[in-house]
């Protein structure tokens, strides 16, 4: 059987390696057409000696690795997502920047392995709508999703989906003591390992909000069978309940790995990194979630239901406010606040092009800045 061939962008990060990992365990399955990393280069020249890749990327010049064929910026990762060599394209970037080289994949007819939630939050509609058309499966590594594509056999029977969320370092603790968190305590995620960012967005349940509006573009699912269960054991990944009432849920302790490898791999199943198994006598519990507590969750949910540019305001408000707390100049519970000032502000428009959206986006990141700024 012939290798599969697979570029990663996002090579350095959490999904980057983790991918990696599959793909060193999984002997003679890929070759490594591409690894593109942000500045990282240290990580990345470990990467080149071990994966052999054809080319690579890095943000700029100035971070240029140990290896020949280097390519530069997003121009560079445009170049990886056109070469046609590829059979499959892992993007597991954060933030806007995996949209357009996504885009290019997919108008390429390359399969893409999604672990890049804004590309969908932002242009969802544009992005499943070019899949759709050039016939390019957009496979989710995501747990929640990866789950929900393991669980559904036929679209036309399913009546709900069922997104679970483990709670993050909050579920006990009171309004109060989350509006007053440290930046410690919001990283300080109970079940997952993952980068800051999306870390932060656990705590607040806009992550989970995010993976609403991914799933309604992913699954072609209405925002009200859409449904988010806090479910702190993490050991339900999410669930899929179908109009005879039969509910069908992918289950397994919390390891990323699983729905990379099965992204990557997909549609076979093979035996990769060994994961020890959960005990069928712990107990599982549910509850719904609280969105007082919880208010980003509501936010998100609300957006994805208006549509048109206000899951774009959302994300991009969203993602300047958490890095602002994480450098210490807000408190936990203005990111909401302020993700709610920036939907008020900016009129919902629809039908929006890719640069129209990335100018909004830059609109946004401002007015947040400048409310800051005065603050």
């Amino acid at each position: 059987m012939d290798k599969k061939k697979i570029s990663i962008i996002g090579s350095t990060g959490s999904i980057g390696t983790q991918t990696l990992e599959v793909i060193e365990k999984l002997t003679g399955k890929f070759e490594i057409i591409s690894l593109a990393a942000g500045t990282n280069t240290e990580l990345l020249n470990e990467q080149i000696k071990k994966f052999h890749p054809k080319s690579v990327c890095v943000s700029s010049p100035k971070y240029k690795p140990d290896f020949d064929n280097v390519l530069y910026g997003n121009e560079g990762l445009e170049e990886i997502c056109s070469n046609t060599e590829n059979d499959l394209i892992v993007v597991a970037v954060t933030g806007k920047i995996g949209l357009k080289p996504t885009l290019t994949a997919i108008k390429n007819h390359i399969d893409i392995a999604l672990a890049n939630k804004e590309t969908l939050v932002m242009a969802g509609d544009i992005v499943m709508s070019e899949a759709k058309k050039n016939n390019v499966a957009i496979l989710p590594i995501d747990s929640e999703h990866s789950a929900i594509h393991q669980c559904i056999k036929n679209r036309d029977f399913v009546r709900k989906l069922i997104i679970t969320a483990s709670g993050g370092p909050f579920l006990h603790k009171s309004i109060e003591e989350m509006q007053n968190a440290t930046i410690e305590g919001a990283l300080a995620h109970p079940r997952w390992k993952m980068g800051k960012k999306i870390t932060v967005d656990s705590a607040t349940l806009m992550n989970k909000g995010l993976e609403v509006i991914e799933a309604h573009h992913l699954f072609d699912m209405p925002y009200e069978d859409i449904k988010v269960v806090i479910h702190p054991q993490s050991i339900i990944h999410s669930a899929v309940e179908y109009v005879d009432g039969s509910v069908v849920a992918q289950m397994g302790l919390p390891s990323m790995h699983i729905p990379i490898q099965y992204a990557i791999t997909y549609p076979e199943r093979c035996q990769g990194i060994k994961t020890d198994s959960f005990s069928f006598e712990d107990s599982l519990t549910f509850e719904k979630p609280d969105f007082n507590k919880y208010p980003a969750l509501k936010l998100a949910i609300e957006a994805g239901k208006t549509g048109g540019s206000a899951t774009v305001i959302l994300n991009a408000a969203n993602e300047q406010a958490v890095y602002s707390f994480l450098d210490g100049n807000i408190k936990l519970s203005d990111i909401s606040i302020i993700v709610e000032k920036m939907l008020n502000k900016f009129p919902v428009e629809y039908n929006l092009s890719v640069d129209e959206i990335f100018d909004l986006d830059e609109r946004v990141r401002k007015a947040v800045s400048e409310i800051l700024v005065k603050n």
